[in-house]
């Protein structure tokens, strides 16, 4: 068969051949570049699985171009036109938000799993100019839009093909254009999902009642889901139905934290044998850094990654209190973490809006300053196509032995978050920062405690993990000790147009 203009590992050729192999026998051709309409038949799950540099995102990428290429639609999430029905079609799917901005960030139009059951309900009105955008229709004529608004959007919509943020482009606000959210009813047709290894099995069952033709791309060394025993989904299925991509060392060479990561596949590496490599690495290379404390200014974008919940808070205390932030108010600049929302079945529309705007349980926030009403805070969610929103927040700042946490202030219901500064390994999962700080002390109590996760040291598991959240630049941090800031917090750097969706002034939200 003819590949695309890549030049492919021996494995990566095979795992292409795989899914095109399974595509054909779904009616998509990708050597033709011919697709035929879609068939009743039993559902077809694929998985590949690599270790960070594998070359699974590559795979990914140019598999969705040659769909596309093929005919075949590419479905976001944030629009489905009407004439679907009559076209073969694709999403990318991630499991968070931080997840599927990666990808984005690649190349790769991903969206999240949430989004994907839950469509968004479009103003008729507005539908003309999603069409028109998608290639289906006219342009449209739309009062209280120029020409140059109109314009305006489609040049966004060439850039990164989202309908809601080529409409904000083109000034209308998501309160504008989109009337509400349901539940989607029926089938899509082919799912790529990226992070396999975070879905647990009632995320893979939705997806399988979704996906006809679905195809998981994962990590086996990473942490299965906390609630599945060490075990990730693609681990029940038929040894025919996976496969397994192998590093491919002249796209990573010379990449010290891929090597760091891979070291650990050794069953011999102990741990103070690892920190060694580790220190070895950073005199050789400044990619790698031995950190003899914390550095609070990196806390503020990236949090520090830990093993124990008693390290996370402390560590958040210490970086609130270098900033001197009072214990009754947020700084500006401070981040946040979404531990879900707190609002009751009548208020199930307003709970839609939030999870939209990409308010779900894991999302990283910023947090800007108080909203208009009380209880609100303006907010810029990470990873997020439209980042800036305001909602009503209750913000929970954890203190060491203590059970219950401190309430800075609260609305009555809404989204809740937990302090942003340093997270858990666990919870890191599925996002990349250009500098990730791991606190080695947590990962060396793993060690000494010989805990053992899947047939694996828990340690070697979670360092792995740590290790490959790195873009640019690793951190490995091997004394308790902070650093002081070189200056106060900002939110200049983070970019974004305020938010279009004024959620605190819509009739139903919570106060």
């Amino acid at each position: 068969m003819t590949l695309p203009a890549i030049t492919y590992s021996e494995d990566q050729a095979e795992a292409w051949d795989r899914v095109a192999e399974m595509l054909r026998a779904a009616g998509i051709d990708l050597e033709e570049g011919t697709c035929a309409p879609a068939k009743d038949g039993r559902g077809q799950v694929m998985a590949l699985m690599g270790k960070a540099g594998s070359g699974k995102t590559l795979l990914l990428a140019e598999l969705c171009k040659s769909l596309e290429a093929a005919g075949v639609e590419l479905v976001s999430g944030d629009y489905e036109s009407r004439r679907r029905r009559e076209k073969r079609t694709v999403a990318v799917l991630a499991p968070t938000n931080k997840a599927a901005s990666v990808l984005r960030m690649r190349g790769v139009p991903a969206t999240t799993i949430h989004r994907i059951i839950y469509t968004p309900v479009y103003d008729p009105e507005y539908e003309r100019i999603a069409e028109w955008l998608m290639g289906n229709d006219e342009k449209p004529d739309i009062e209280g839009l120029t020409e140059d608004a109109l314009d305006r959007a489609f040049t966004a919509y060439q850039g990164h093909k989202s309908v809601p943020a080529a409409l904000a482009a083109a000034g209308l606000r998501g309160s504008d254009f989109i009337t509400g959210w349901k539940r989607r009813e029926e089938p899509l047709d082919i799912g790529f999902v990226d992070e396999a290894s975070m879905l647990d099995e009632r995320q893979f069952d939705d997806l399988k009642e979704i996906f006809p033709n679905l195809v998981l791309f994962g990590d086996p060394a990473q942490l299965a889901p906390v609630n599945q025993s060490g075990k990730m989904v693609f681990d029940g299925l038929d040894d025919g139905a996976k496969m397994e991509l192998h590093r491919i060392h002249r796209q990573d060479a010379d990449n010290p934290i891929l090597d760091l990561a891979h070291a650990l596949a050794d069953p011999q590496l102990e741990f103070h044998d690892f920190e060694r490599m580790v220190e070895e690495k950073a005199q050789q290379d400044d990619r790698v850094v031995w950190g003899q404390r914390v550095e609070v200014d990196l806390m503020a974008r990236s949090p520090v990654l830990v093993w124990r919940n008693a390290t996370r808070i402390r560590l958040i205390q210490a970086f609130r209190a270098v900033h001197e932030a009072p214990e009754t108010e947020l700084l500006p600049g401070e981040p946040l973490i979404c531990d879900g929302l707190e609002l009751p079945m009548k208020h199930r529309k307003k709970r839609l809006d939030l999870e939209a705007r990409g308010l779900i349980k894991g999302a990283q926030v910023v947090y800007l300053g108080p909203g208009r009403k009380s209880g609100f805070s303006k907010l810029h969610v990470m990873g997020a196509l439209e980042p800036q929103v305001s909602a009503a927040s209750i913000v929970k700042i954890e203190k060491p032995d203590e059970e219950e946490p401190f309430i800075p202030f609260a609305a009555r219901m809404g989204a809740t978050f937990l302090h942003g500064a340093a997270v858990t390994i666990h919870k890191a999962q599925g996002s990349q920062w250009s500098d990730v700080q791991v606190f080695a002390p947590d990962l060396f109590a793993a060690a000494r405690m010989g805990r053992v996760e899947a047939g694996q040291p828990l340690w070697k598991r979670l360092a792995y993990v740590a290790i490959t959240r790195a873009q640019e630049r690793l951190h490995w941090v091997v004394r308790n000790r902070l650093a002081r800031p070189t200056g106060p917090l900002r939110v200049d750097d983070l970019g974004g147009t305020p938010a279009p969706l004024a959620l605190e002034t819509q009739e139903n939200a919570p106060t």
